[in-house]
């Protein structure tokens, strides 16, 4: 049995716990505040991030980084590929996740995880104003990118849905749970987000909560 050590709102792991979904792959979540530095998370991995799996069956090495654990299943697991394509379909796929897991995450799901979750959970003080409004304005132009793409292709990277999918979607969730989504004038972004949201695979992401923070009202609805 597969364990994965992650919080409710670390878009790394809804990543990777989407990819598990669609891929049918059995696990149990392990909760983990990376924040708190557990010896025996460090131990796993030092760079003390989440998302880490372990077999508890077969006792090999954990498995450890978003992306490399992702890649593991596509090489293991047939079923539901998300990195596919030509060569070139391939590369641009990777683009895309890379593009959301850095990018997107350091303009906007970083500074509202720090300022609406960790400071609250760890109670260092209140949220810092001005990095919040940086974070909603620069939310504004990756929306408008996923606009960009959503005009010349069906999925993010393509004809498919993929891992630039599902990288987009985590990344996405975690900013609109903490109320930093605002999808005025991003229609094609906002129909591409609710057919994320019906999957099966999504459903359970959505009825998780982290404690001391609640969504907005709309956060599980289907239409927004």
């Amino acid at each position: 049995m597969w364990q994965l050590y992650q919080f409710p709102l670390c878009p790394f792991s809804r990543k990777l716990r989407l990819l598990l979904g669609e891929k049918g792959i059995g696990y149990e979540p392990v909760r983990e505040s990376p924040w708190l530095r557990r010896d025996e998370f460090i131990d796993m991995n030092p760079a003390g991030q989440t998302p880490v799996m372990v077999d508890t069956e077969r006792g090999g090495l954990p498995l450890i980084d978003s992306l490399a654990i992702c890649e593991y299943f596509e090489e293991t697991v047939e079923k539901a590929a998300m990195i596919n394509g030509t060569a070139a379909n391939r590369a641009e796929i990777r683009r895309l996740v890379a593009w959301f897991d850095t990018q997107f995450y350091r303009d906007v799901t970083a500074p509202l995880l720090n300022e609406r979750m960790l400071k609250r959970v760890t109670r260092q003080g209140s949220p810092d104003g001005a990095a919040l409004r940086e974070a909603m304005k620069a939310v504004v132009g990756h929306l408008d990118y996923i606009d960009y793409l959503l005009d010349h292709s069906t999925w993010i990277a393509g004809a498919t849905m993929s891992l630039a999918d599902l990288a987009a979607a985590a990344q996405i969730s975690v900013a609109d749970y903490l109320g930093g989504i605002d999808w005025k004038s991003h229609e094609q972004a906002k129909r591409w987000y609710v057919g994320m949201k019906s999957r099966p695979s999504f459903r359970p992401l959505l009825a998780e909560r982290m404690e001391l923070i609640s969504p907005p009202a709309d956060y599980e609805k289907l239409d927004l």
